[in-house]
């Protein structure tokens, strides 16, 4: 599998590492990287023996089978139609852009007409199994999460005392905090949509690590799911489980056997 990515941030060279050079997704290498750091492409290039792409349109033409972003919200805005159109998957890491409802069916449509895949990893939470199969038969009520994280990873937040930053729905939390919360979306994806998934996004002082309590209701039952996540390392807004959530995907997606 010839893999693209877009996006060299620590997410980007986590997977360059697992996946060019210790090898974890088997038959699987990125050949090709796109970044607007033009000094860092050539470094980074040269380190993980890949190409650079000047310009996403060359990515775009390219023989790549699959492209992994792991950039920003805008980026998928900007680019992911065309990525699709071209015949080619993709792994989103920006699950935030999928909030626009019209675009989310545009790109749906997409795939639709060319065979083509969108992959969204589970981020850094879980439980979204249960959800799932909650609402095959419209039976998932509600759902909410609880996000927690040291002021640091929260711009604006307050460094002294514990802060109530948003409440509200998933719809309008990921406007005013579209690098902080694409949590809430794979949630309301997997269950009852963005204008039904609470959300609360709290700055906490007292605490090192980013955390996210999950609440849910159906005809199964109730769920509570309580998930701590470490830090990646030099990057306290982003949990080392979506890195590993990204990686997870790559492995799954061609598995005779699917769990969950």
């Amino acid at each position: 599998m010839k893999i693209a990515l877009i996006g060299c941030g620590n997410i980007g060279k986590f997977l360059l590492k697992c996946i060019n050079i210790d090898g974890v997704v088997p038959g699987a290498k990125i050949v090709g990287i796109f970044t607007r750091n033009e000094l860092e492409a050539h470094q980074l290039a040269d380190e993980f023996a890949t190409e650079h792409f000047v310009t996403i349109q060359s990515l775009i033409k390219s023989n790549v089978d699959l492209v992994i972003e792991a950039a920003t919200v805008q980026v998928v805005k900007d680019f992911a139609k065309g990525i699709l159109e071209s015949g080619k998957d993709i792994v989103l890491s920006s699950v935030g852009a999928l909030a626009d409802v019209n675009f989310y069916n545009s790109l749906k449509r997409i795939c639709q007409e060319k065979g083509t895949k969108i992959y969204l990893p589970s981020g850094a939470i879980g439980g979204l199994d249960i959800l799932k199969a909650a609402k095959s038969v419209g039976e998932l009520y509600t759902v909410s999460i609880i996000t927690r994280k040291p002021p640091h990873a929260l711009p604006g937040a307050p460094l002294d005392k514990e802060h109530v930053l948003f409440d509200g729905s998933a719809a309008d939390a990921i406007e005013l905090f579209p690098k902080n919360i694409n949590v809430s979306i794979i949630l309301a994806l997997a269950g009852v949509g963005t204008d039904k998934t609470g959300v609360k996004i709290i700055s906490d002082p007292a605490i090192m690590k980013n955390s996210h309590s999950i609440e849910a209701t159906g005809s199964f039952g109730k769920l509570s799911l309580q998930v701590e996540n470490d830090p990646m390392p030099n990057n306290p807004r982003t949990s080392y489980l979506a890195a590993l959530s990204v990686l997870s995907a790559l492995k799954n997606k061609d598995s005779v056997i699917q769990v969950g």
